[in-house]
Order: C-alpha cells, then sequence, then structure tokens
C-alpha cells in the first residue's frame, strides 16, 4: 500500500458538517453500546452493505470506529489483551475502558470504519472485488446512507491495527489470517435523513 494511500484512510476529519454529524452520532451510539448493551453490536454500529447496482443488500457488517494519528489508542489496547488471558477479564477491562471517555471527541476518530472477515469469506471477496459499496446505518430515528470506497488493509495498515487488538478486546478466537477492509465514505455523495415522524 502506498503511503498516499495510508495517508487517505486515516487522514484527519475534515470540515464536511455531515461527516462532523455522523462522527458525533458514532461516539454518541457507540458509549451507549458499551454502557448500556455491555458491548454488543446493534443497528447503529451494523450497517446494511449494498454493492454497487444492486438493489438488496448483502448483509449486516460490524464495523469499528477506530481513532486516527496521535489519538491512536493501540498501545493502551494492545496492553489490556496481553495482560491476561482470561476472556472475561479482557472484555470487563475493555467495557470499563470504552465505556468512560474513549469515545467523547468525534474528531479524535478516523471517519474511515472497518470491519472484519475470515481469511475465505466469500462476501469479503465480492467487497474487494467490486471496490466501493453503501453502508446503510439505521438507529436511534436516525438514517445515514454512506457511499464508500472499499479497500483490504495490509496487517501493518494502522487502522488493521486498531481494528484486531479492539477486535481481540472481545472476541479471544479471532482468526490470525482474519481480512479487514476499510470503508471510506464519500461525504458528497452521501446522505442523512431523521426518521422521527
Amino acid at each position: 500500500m502506498t503511503s498516499s494511500v495510508v495517508e487517505m484512510m486515516v487522514k484527519s476529519p475534515g470540515n464536511h458538517a455531515l461527516m462532523e454529524q455522523f462522527l458525533g452520532w458514532q461516539c454518541r451510539v457507540r458509549q451507549m453500546n458499551m454502557r448500556d448493551h455491555l458491548g454488543r453490536p446493534d443497528d447503529s454500529v451494523m450497517p446494511a452493505v449494498t454493492l454497487p447496482g444492486d438493489t438488496e443488500p448483502m448483509g449486516h457488517i460490524i464495523t469499528v470506529f477506530s481513532k486516527w494519528g496521535a489519538h491512536s489508542k493501540v498501545p493502551e489496547l494492545k496492553h489490556m489483551v496481553k495482560q491476561t488471558h482470561d476472556p472475561a477479564q479482557r472484555r470487563e477491562k475493555a467495557l470499563t475502558y470504552f465505556s468512560s471517555t474513549y469515545y467523547q471527541k468525534g474528531r479524535e476518530f478516523s471517519d474511515t470504519l472497518s470491519a472484519t472477515f475470515l481469511p475465505e469469506s466469500a462476501g469479503a471477496a465480492r467487497l474487494i472485488e467490486a471496490g466501493a459499496c453503501g453502508l446503510k446505518f439505521e438507529a436511534y430515528s436516525q438514517q445515514y446512507n454512506l457511499e464508500c470506497k472499499v479497500s483490504k488493509l495490509s496487517k501493518n495498515h494502522p487502522l488493521y491495527q486498531s481494528t484486531w487488538w479492539h477486535n481481540l478486546l472481545f472476541n479471544p478466537e479471532l482468526h490470525p489470517n482474519t481480512i479487514i477492509l476499510g470503508f471510506e465514505p464519500d461525504w458528497n455523495k452521501s446522505s442523512h435523513k431523521s426518521l422521527v415522524p
């Protein structure tokens, strides 16, 4: 992966109003998820995925929302994983960590979301081949439709590392050859609407 691609996928959030709104919403719903639902993913972090040209979604994915650049918390996540081999203790430490101040500032996060797939995932292969998809988030009376560029992340990519250590805190059986894809929204083609009547 070229340095320009790496930079593109972990760039600082800019000034696009829709992006800032989405980042703030993701911070709120993910903190609620950690505090109120023991980190179990719901529709606010599991968008429907639609390939270009398709009218029906191919399914849902669980997305990870990572801090970028100097705000990265990969060392802290790695430390929590290596601190204990007890999955219950790892999960408890992760819930405490993510429930506190982790999700306080939307601008500390990359707007590129990520998701894990099994090594032989047909869905991942289709997404990589297409190079693009739509992500539809619908929860808490809000709907976000993001038009995204899809990229397979290398193991040394900052977002791969963040996603890997984040997910290992909750899933001790994470496959060593897990595929991690990045989903970079095109904010000029994305949209939001409130579902409140």
